[in-house]
């Protein structure tokens, strides 16, 4: 993975609002009610939306908006501030609009400037847009007397064009004839993305693009950006966003679009540890949370049954049913069987490896056991896993995911310490320095 090029290695949340309503006294409300956002309801990186979100009719006022809520309320807001503007690989003359915008807010005479972290650019194509994007980035920025790369630029890859641009990237960053090294974000646009692509479903609903999600995350980490996953509309569906996001994490994309407060407050504690640790049982297709008992984890469903014969055991699952003797019964659940680590057990084994690190050994065994009921029947299952330099730096992932949001979002310690206790907090924010 490159090394990230900006002070934020992680952004679990990107949360959009439109810019100006129509028909309303005060046509910039949900940005001002976004900019007054705290704590686990306040995104990582807040995008003023003066494109999609915002009628074409109000997106000069929106613009002003912008300014006016960011010089009021910006010094305060705790996350990054990207408004969106707009632009498209095929229309000069959207681009130009979205130009002008980005100097009218960036102007550090309108009082806007200095809490304005970078600008999201939608709708690009091939590389020679994203340089085009580039340019004008640098050209505001000259402009203004800004720093040169000071303004961070995010893309929001929404076609083919786009999701090729990715793999081309590592070969034009970095050389002098661009600033292409201020890219940020990588956010995918999978509305538009399917209209690019002509692509359907019987249902009408959009297709998963697993596919593109992957290269967003590929892309990203070739070129030290952050992939982010673009809306998810079913703002009701919690247990679909948390789907979601757990499909995303296993594919590196730590960070997604946040739509409501509340799609906020799940994709900003979604990514980070539990606080408590606990046993899950994948039995066929269907994977399941045991019952902590203490000393015991209870199986609850009805998909799986376990009896006890003269001579060994009976387990049935939809998949059959086999007859096993006492170790055979724990090899098969010991493959049904994980444990999903909290915040503090995560903690102790690098805190573990570290001390065996320091005094000479390369390779310790980490045991994980416990016992497992179904029914009347009770099962001891134990196994023990290899923890080298490899695998400590493989759980360092979430830990400094946790250090990256402990350092940028103060406004989130009283609640994290809330979340996990002090202690572990405090040994959290320490471990792997």
């Amino acid at each position: 993975m490159t090394e990230r090029r900006h002070q934020r290695k992680f952004v679990r949340t990107f949360f959009t609002s439109p810019t100006a309503l129509q028909g309303e006294d005060d046509s910039a409300k949900m940005i001002r009610r976004a900019a007054q956002l705290r704590g686990l309801e306040a995104p990582d990186v807040w995008v003023p939306d003066n494109e999609d979100a915002t009628a074409p009719s109000m997106r000069d006022e929106g613009a002003r908006n912008i300014i006016d809520v960011v010089a009021e309320g910006g010094a305060e807001f705790p996350g990054e501030i990207h408004p969106r503007v707009v632009w498209h690989r095929d229309s000069p003359a959207t681009r130009y609009q979205g130009f002008q915008h980005m100097l009218e807010i960036a102007d550090p005479d309108n009082g806007a400037s200095e809490h304005i972290d970078g600008f999201v650019i939608p709708e690009v194509g091939d590389i020679d847009d994203w340089k085009k994007a580039d340019e004008f980035f640098t050209i505001v920025e000259t402009e203004h007397g800004l720093e040169e790369g000071s303004l961070k630029m995010s893309v929001i890859i929404e076609s083919g064009e786009a999701e090729l641009a990715m793999g081309k990237l590592r070969d034009e960053m970095g050389k002098d004839t661009n600033n292409l090294e201020r890219l940020f974000l990588l956010v995918d646009g999978e509305v538009d993305y399917t209209k690019d692509m002509r692509a359907m479903t019987p249902t009408g609903k959009l297709p998963a693009w697993p596919e593109l999600r992957h290269n967003t995350s590929r892309g990203a980490s070739a070129t030290g950006c952050i992939a982010v996953d673009g809306p998810f509309d079913d703002i009701r569906d919690v247990d679909g966003y948390r789907e979601r996001m757990t499909e995303n994490h296993a594919k590196g994309m730590l960070g997604i679009w946040s739509l409501t407060p509340g799609q906020v407050v799940e994709a900003n504690t979604h990514p980070l540890p539990p606080k408590e640790g606990s046993w899950q049982l994948t039995v066929g297709d269907q994977t399941v949370t045991l019952t902590d008992e203490g000393d015991v984890q209870a199986y609850e469903g009805d998909r799986l049954s376990l009896e006890e014969t003269g001579d060994g055991y009976v387990l049935r699952t939809p998949g059959g049913e086999q007859h096993l003797d006492e170790d055979e019964l724990r090899e098969e659940l010991l493959d049904m069987a994980e444990y999903v680590p909290s915040m503090d057990d995560i903690v102790d084994s690098m805190e573990e490896f570290e001390a065996a690190r320091d005094a000479g050994t390369g390779a310790i065994a980490m045991e994980q056991a416990t016992t497992l009921r179904f029914g009347d029947v009770e099962v001891d299952i134990s196994n023990d896993r290899m923890w080298d330099e490899a695998t400590y730096q493989a759980a360092m992932t979430p830990i400094a995911l946790f250090q990256d949001v402990y350092e940028n979002r103060p406004d989130q310690h009283e609640e994290l310490a809330e979340m996990y206790g002090e202690s572990v907090v405090e040994r959290a924010t320490s471990v792997g320095k």
